[in-house]
């Protein structure tokens, strides 16, 4: 019995042993597959993660070297700001030369602003709550590999003429923008919290200097790439067929078009001959420029995404106490939840004030080379060239630049507030005096001042444009005045729809009442000409104005050459309606 007992409490103590050893590889094992994913996971975050990035507390670093990177990346975002550059040429992508009939009109050909900077609204808005989770450099890495291929389809779009993949490829740009914009602007708030408007407006201002690299750089590779179309001659055999004009060139009908002295006067190119042209024998070398240049952004953002860090948690300056707090403790400052500021009447006010004074920039920025060119080349043209129509651009995009940097500066010394009823004051005031300008110039174009006059219209324009530079700017330094600094780049996601709204009716209005309003001349200009010089001129009855008109067979330039001695070129004056309505 008693031999039984010991049999016994010797097999319990081996199944104990072996229930302990195999508990203990087993668990082993599991110790070592839990240790290689974090392994793996933590090689992830270190390049990736939310905390990829961020500096030690206990490391010294130059904090102004950050505005570098962060202001690189916004000047890549900002090219649409410049996008007037390029807009006339798209509407002669397939002429070259003039417009043809299959070639989109000036309408078509700006939209794509509306889309990236409207975009980048949309965009910022539904990635800003995610950026703000992944950390900046997952954010920035992804948004501009996804910008990357936008800009890919968007040049094969130019290049095939095809207007849906382009659109739908500058979509793809403003989605990938919208998950870059916010990271840089919440990294230099976090660097700069004693000077949060001027941190802000630097970098926002690198978004409105975008034009001042993309417009150049955008002329410079298009001259590169350009390829003049095939010139047949002045006298032709013509046949009009559908609006269009059809030329015989050798043996065959070609649709062609025609370039008078004066419109080859406003293009970049040298040596070119009035006559006709054969539509689709030249390019403009728009497709190919703007896939370079988008490729060049995108190598630049993701070498900034990688050089950009982000400040220590609960970072102060030396010498620096947070106002909302006398212990000096960051945490006590008050902050507001991304998902609340909308419930807020503060928000919507803001909101609605910022989109109102931004339409009128938005309108002018999308136009602004056409424009001055249009307004003012017929009566100063020894004053109003294409050098200086470029050179209007840059003053335009210099003028985005400065009014987000000083607006910014201005508004840390005397306040949001203040400064916002400055904008809107200053903004009603300029836009009622540009009509009158424009008269003053046009209908005396000899008289010494009218040099004045354009550098005055000039001026007014560029204050009107710094505005709106300085609304994008201040905005994120009031969103923090009212909502605290720790979600501030999620919450200005959220404002940045007021640039969607802006964006889209800015241009739309001014492009519809502009629209509008050459119709209406050419219907004032057909009652001085008469139906034979008009057959003549076009090889069609005048009964057929509305499809030659569509097709872009007969524009104001000339009908001009048609009509009586003396008569008023309304051109300048077809962009009146929309600057009373701005």
């Amino acid at each position: 019995m008693l031999q039984r007992s010991l049999l016994l409490s010797r097999n319990i103590q081996i199944q104990k042993s072996a229930t302990s050893v195999l508990f203990s590889t087993s668990k082993a094992v599991n110790t070592k597959t839990e240790n290689t994913e974090v392994k793996d996971e933590g090689l992830f975050n270190r390049f990736l993660g939310p905390n990829a990035g961020v500096e030690k507390t206990d490391t010294k670093v130059n904090r102004w070297s950050m505005l570098v990177p962060a202001c690189v990346t916004h000047a890549c975002l900002g090219a649409p700001y410049g996008w007037s550059a390029v807009s006339a040429a798209l509407t002669r992508e397939q002429g070259v030369v003039a417009s043809s009939a299959t070639d989109w009109g000036l309408d078509l050909a700006t939209y794509p602003m509306t889309i990236m900077i409207g975009g980048l609204g949309i965009g910022t808005a539904l990635m800003g709550k995610w950026a703000a989770k992944v950390g900046h450099r997952r954010a920035m890495i992804q948004g501009c590999s996804i910008a990357g291929l936008g800009y890919l389809g968007a040049g094969a779009g130019i290049m095939n003429h095809n207007i849906y993949l382009m659109y739908s490829s500058i979509a793809l740009i403003a989605l990938g923008s919208g998950s870059i914009y916010t990271p840089p602007v919440q990294t230099m708030i976090d660097w700069f919290p004693d000077r949060k408007g001027l941190a802000s407006g630097l970098v926002i201002g690198g978004f409105g200097s975008g034009a001042l690299f993309f417009a150049p750089s955008m002329t410079y590779l298009m001259s590169k790439f350009s390829q003049v179309p095939t010139y047949i001659g002045q006298s032709v055999e013509l046949m009009t067929e559908g609006g269009k004009q059809f030329a015989n060139h050798c043996g065959q009908w070609e649709e062609v078009v025609y370039a008078s002295a004066s419109e080859l006067a406003k293009l970049p190119y040298t040596g070119l001959t009035e006559g006709y042209y054969l539509v689709g024998t030249g390019s403009t070398g728009l497709g190919l420029a703007y896939t370079t240049i988008g490729l060049t952004y995108t190598a630049l953002i993701f070498a900034s995404a990688l050089s950009l860090k982000r400040a220590p948690p609960l970072y102060k300056p030396t010498g620096w106490s947070p106002p909302a707090s006398s212990s000096g403790d960051l945490s006590a400052v008050r902050s507001v939840h991304v998902d609340v500021v909308h419930k807020t009447p503060q928000f919507w006010l803001l909101f609605s004030t910022s989109a109102l004074l931004c339409t009128g920039g938005m309108g002018l920025m999308a136009v602004a080379k056409p424009m001055i060119t249009e307004v003012f080349s017929g009566a100063v043209p020894a004053l109003v060239t294409t050098s200086f129509a470029t050179a209007y651009l840059m003053a335009m995009a210099a003028g985005n630049l400065g009014g987000r940097v000083g607006w910014a500066a201005i508004s840390d010394k005397i306040g949001r507030t203040k400064t916002y009823n400055i904008f809107t004051i200053g903004a009603a005031s300029i836009y009622a005096t540009l009509p009158w300008l424009i008269h003053s110039v046009i209908t005396q174009p000899d008289s010494p001042l009218a040099p004045v006059l354009l550098s005055v219209f000039c001026l007014n324009t560029v204050l009107a444009i710094t505005i709106m530079g300085g609304v994008f700017a201040v905005l994120p330094a009031y969103e923090s005045d009212l909502y605290g600094p720790k979600h501030v780049g999620a919450i200005h996601s959220r404002f940045l729809l007021a640039a969607t709204a802006a964006s889209i009716a800015g241009p739309a209005l001014l492009l519809n009442l502009r629209s509008s309003a050459e119709k209406d001349a050419i219907t004032q200009l057909m009652t001085k000409i008469q139906p034979e010089a008009f057959s003549s001129k076009f090889a069609a009855d005048p009964s057929q104005l509305d499809q030659l008109v569509s097709a872009k067979t007969v524009t104001i330039p000339r009908l001009l050459e048609i009509a009586p001695t003396g008569t008023l070129d309304p051109s300048p004056f077809i962009y009146n309606s929309t600057l009373y309505t701005m």
